[in-house]
């Protein structure tokens, strides 16, 4: 029997083509799309705890406005995506599978694994990795204005973060309609056939197209 947060997050996955939808309405006004692209997951994942199908009103009908709400409300708060605390929870359950996993097996989940461990969609997994980020530097500053190194208890996280920089350094300066494409698939968990009908385009040349991409990305990683 599929339970009900199994569902939720099911219904969840299928509409974020109304975040994409929404948040690119905003393209060009001073924040970057991610970060608009995750104000309006938030308000998505609102949307979808207090509709009421009773009422007769169709999900995106009642859905867009809350999205569009929680993206507007990005801009009054300057810019900063305020994280919830069901994000920050999964957040927390996020490192601890990784770490985890880590130690085992000593190569890195994917966030289709972590999905699938933590009983997630890929979407709020891929959320709350991005919003747990930026929570900490490595080399703060002490008292007398010195840097010192903070211990943190993972492996390696100065690699770890630059990594993660690198990607996302090389997918920012792709086409916009490539790092689309990127999102969907590897962020969003979308399908190829999901991500053709998004992009309205056809499943054979999501897969070329694809291939393309990640043998650039991969290329640039590597020179870098």
């Amino acid at each position: 029997m599929v339970s009900d947060k199994t569902r939720r997050s099911a219904f969840i996955e299928k509409n974020l083509g109304l975040v994409h939808s929404c948040a690119g309405r905003f393209r060009g006004r001073g924040i970057e799309y991610d970060d608009l692209y995750s104000a309006g997951c938030m308000g998505l994942i609102k949307a979808c705890d207090g509709f009421d199908e009773s009422r007769g009103v169709c999900f995106s009908t009642y859905a867009v406005p809350v999205i569009l709400g929680e993206i507007k409300k990005l801009f009054r708060d300057g810019g900063t995506v305020k994280v919830s605390r069901s994000i920050k929870e999964l957040g927390l359950r996020i490192n601890a599978a990784r770490e985890h996993h880590m130690k085992l097996f000593g190569t890195e989940m994917t966030v289709g694994q972590l999905a699938q461990e933590l009983n997630e969609s890929p979407e709020a997994v891929a959320l709350a990795i991005r919003a747990s980020m930026p929570a900490m530097s490595l080399t703060p500053e002490n008292d007398d204005g010195e840097d010192r190194q903070m211990d943190i208890p993972v492996d390696s996280p100065e690699e770890e973060l630059a990594d993660r920089i690198s990607l996302e350094e090389v997918l920012a300066a792709l086409p916009e309609e490539d790092q689309q494409l990127i999102r969907l698939r590897f962020y969003g968990g979308r399908t190829q056939s999901d991500t053709a009908k998004l992009l309205h385009t056809t499943q054979v040349q999501i897969s070329r197209r694809e291939r393309k991409i990640l043998k650039l990305m991969r290329e640039k990683l590597l020179d870098g």
